[in-house]
């Protein structure tokens, strides 16, 4: 016997296509796979494994900072510095590589942190506005880092810090493996610590983390220090990779692609929510886009035409889901 529930059944799955919560959830990652099945079967040489292993490493650095960005934008804020931030790593690190790899790689983390502080106070303890705040050093941070490297590219000769960028570790690139076990960190740190969920209680609601008593000045200046410490481990991968610092366009458009990532993975730009696979996800979705239409004889403008659609695309459907 037929049954109201039974011819329900079939128009569930097309019910929850029209949902924007769907796309929102599992969007980018159907994105990837017909992505990936696309080059499979159109682009030749795509799949092999040295050319996926090229995407990984390119696209590292950008999750690195993606997911700094998440947990900034998990507060209703927004980090514009981070391509500064890695410059000015880039730009530290042969000055100080001289007295040894761990003295180098700890001073240029350093400056990350301390961009991240002097962000995060003026966001939590100045009250300016999060896109104001970090655009100050946004211009002033790559200034520095000119002034610090002369306006001069620098060759990166020391070899421990070399292997970093070129090293691999049962035959997966250390970049990558660095990227990964650090959104594995961060997913950790979201999900299961109560400086995770005091972020996204902030971005939910500031007034009322302030009122139940949550420290919401320091747990913002923690964000904006992991930020800025991750987007300048990533200059320092990125300047290991290139065996070169060149601050005047390491990191350009960085905040960008971050930002993109992030967004179009999944968490809303009014905070509240951060996903962190998903801002994996949509960092790959970008790089694999742009690889896409470089091996089709596309310019990059093109690559750059279609992310901005992509990102109109996750904005509005953020828009449609809040709206419901």
């Amino acid at each position: 016997m037929t049954t109201q529930a039974t011819l329900e059944r079939p128009a569930r799955p097309l019910a929850r296509l029209r949902d924007p919560a769907w796309y929102q959830e599992y969007g980018v990652y159907a994105a990837v796979a017909a992505l990936l099945l696309f080059n499979a079967v159109f682009t030749e040489h795509f799949m092999t494994a040295d050319n996926l292993r090229t995407q990984l490493v390119q696209v590292a650095p950008i999750v690195i900072v993606a997911l700094g960005m998440a947990l900034v934008i998990g507060t209703e804020g927004i980090d514009l510095s981070v391509g500064s931030t890695m410059a000015l790593a880039a730009a530290l690190l042969p000055l100080y590589l001289g007295y040894g790899l761990v003295p180098g790689l700890v001073v240029a983390l350093l400056a990350g942190a301390v961009v991240g502080a002097v962000n995060g106070s003026l966001v939590s303890l100045v009250g300016l506005q999060p896109i104001v705040a970090t655009l100050a050093l946004f211009v002033g941070g790559r200034g520095l880092a000119l002034v610090l490297a002369d306006g001069q590219l620098k060759q990166i000769v020391n070899p421990d810090l070399l292997a970093l960028g070129t090293g691999s570790f049962l035959g997966i690139p250390l970049v990558v493996l660095i990227a990964g076990v650090l959104a594995l960190a961060i997913a950790f740190l979201v999900q299961r610590t109560t400086f995770g969920r005091q972020i996204v209680a902030i971005g939910g609601n500031r007034p009322a983390a302030v009122l139940s008593g949550l420290p919401v000045k320091r747990v913002l200046i923690g964000v904006y220090v992991l930020c800025g410490t991750m987007a300048a481990l990533a200059g320092i991968l990125a300047t290991a990779r290139l065996t070169a610092s060149d601050p005047s366009s390491l990191g350009t458009l960085m905040e960008l692609s971050a930002i993109t990532a992030v967004v179009v993975g999944g968490t809303p730009l009014n905070g509240g929510s951060i996903r962190v696979l998903g801002t994996v996800a949509g960092a790959l979705l970008m790089q694999l886009l742009r690889a896409t239409l470089v091996k089709h004889d596309l310019p990059d403008s093109t690559a750059q035409i279609a992310q901005a659609a992509i990102i109109i695309a996750a904005v509005y459907v953020a828009r449609e889901r809040r709206s419901r």
